[in-house]
């Protein structure tokens, strides 16, 4: 069941921090967006184009690269889809599965990179880990945040 959490929270969280940039940097713009209650919250922030521009001001991306990049989070975005559309696959394989798509898109962009770019991509992700971290330690199974400390 921890398990099973912690895998529910990187998924969400890797597709919210890929966003947050472009949504506070193009705050005027009112683009249409999907409804956040049609398919949870973060759907709202999976926009391939928003994502891929945001990594293109964070990483110095070239065109080419940000185009590249683009289609990468836009196979990510419907292979997610298509899971989840899915039915037949059981709720563990299917968090599972999304986690591969995640990981093979991310080993994709990064392979897309040059030395700097990736040295700023692994910084990226590595606060993305340590925020995961702390965010899997304010929930603590049981609804207890960080008050069960042994002695």
């Amino acid at each position: 069941m921890l398990k099973h959490s912690l895998i529910v929270i990187t998924v969400a969280t890797l597709f919210y921090m890929a966003a947050p940039g472009a949504g506070a940097q193009e705050a005027g713009s009112s683009d249409q967006q999907p409804a956040a209650s049609e398919h949870g919250h973060a759907r709202a922030h999976m926009d391939p184009a928003k994502r891929a521009a945001m990594l293109a001001k964070r990483l110095n991306l070239k065109s080419d690269q940000q185009s590249k990049v683009e289609d990468i989070l836009k196979s990510e975005q419907s292979q997610i889809e298509a899971l989840h559309s899915d039915s037949s696959v059981a709720k563990e394989d299917r968090h599972s599965k999304m986690m591969d798509i995640h990981t093979s898109s991310n080993d994709e962009i990064r392979a897309l990179l040059d030395p700097d770019q990736q040295k700023k991509w692994d910084e990226m992700q590595a606060k993305h880990q340590e925020r995961m971290q702390e965010h899997h330690h304010e929930q603590a199974p049981g609804g207890a945040s960080n008050s069960a400390q042994p002695r």
